[in-house]
């Protein structure tokens, strides 16, 4: 069987009634990306999310993310951002209990056929990430039990340079270099699926693939030149759906990009 991941990232919730930025409703936009996953014809087996869950990391933020979360029947994984707060995310969500008690939140999970392994990349109080030697040594360890199943990792901060010069300045400021040397390692590494950039973005990676995904809501405007104002659009909004087939000789990580919303169709090519 197919296994089927979805992935979302940088919801940015905030308290019922109040808008990102004075003007993005990131709750209906969120509403939208759930029935949009809910009309997938493949349901996934998982959905993971990969930071900025919320605005500010507050306790009602939270409440309200599991308020619209409600419709998703299948597991959900949940990783912070440089929006989040640790500790308030674990007792917002205390039955997710892959997140741990303390410290960083990093975790393994089985999703159909893939191993997914969560990596927290957060800097407290900073909007740039960090992968220090605990958090590699960690994710080391994973790798090593796990070098004979198909991997996805999972994480906020991107491990590369996107030429958004902004956004780069806010990006993953330590690690990145021993991250690619330990990927390229194991080749069974299928993907690094990031946030943090609203935007769609491939790079090949320690012989693998990263990528970012767009945001449900609001995304960050393409504008490559590296003294560029960070400003935000709504463009059509996006989430991934990765899907490993389940034969061992075509296990290729394949990975969709979806919008978000109700389209007219499907309509048949022909008439019959």
């Amino acid at each position: 069987m197919t296994t089927f991941l979805a992935h979302l990232t940088d919801l940015h919730i905030c308290e019922p009634g109040q808008l990102a930025y004075g003007r993005i409703d990131t709750a209906t936009h969120l509403k939208t990306a759930v029935q949009s996953v809910l009309r997938l014809p493949q349901p996934p087996h998982a959905v993971v999310f990969s930071g900025d869950l919320v605005d500010f990391g507050r306790a009602d933020e939270y409440a309200h993310l599991r308020e619209l979360l409600k419709p998703l029947s299948m597991p959900l994984y949940l990783l912070p951002g440089n929006h989040d707060e640790r500790s308030q995310l674990r007792k917002s969500f205390p039955d997710h209990t892959y997140l741990g008690a303390e410290g960083f939140v990093q975790y393994t999970v089985k999703v159909g056929g893939l191993r997914l392994i969560a990596l927290d990349t957060i800097t407290p109080g900073q909007p740039y990430g960090q992968l220090c030697n605990q958090r590699l040594d960690w994710l080391a360890m994973q790798l090593k039990t796990y070098a004979h199943e198909p991997v996805v990792i999972a994480m906020h901060h991107p491990p590369f340079a996107t030429l958004i010069g902004h956004m780069d300045a806010i990006g993953l400021r330590e690690g990145a270099a021993e991250l690619e040397a330990l990927v390229a390692q194991y080749p069974n590494v299928q993907r690094i699926i990031c946030g943090h950039l609203h935007r769609a973005i491939d790079v090949r990676f320690g012989g693998s693939m990263a990528c970012t995904t767009p945001s449900p809501a609001h995304q960050v405007c393409l504008n490559l030149d590296p003294q560029a104002a960070p400003a935000w659009a709504l463009e059509p909004p996006a989430f991934r759906l990765l899907a490993l087939p389940a034969l061992p000789a075509a296990q290729r990580l394949i990975s969709h990009l979806v919008p978000c919303g109700s389209f007219d169709g499907p309509h048949p090519f022909h008439d019959a």
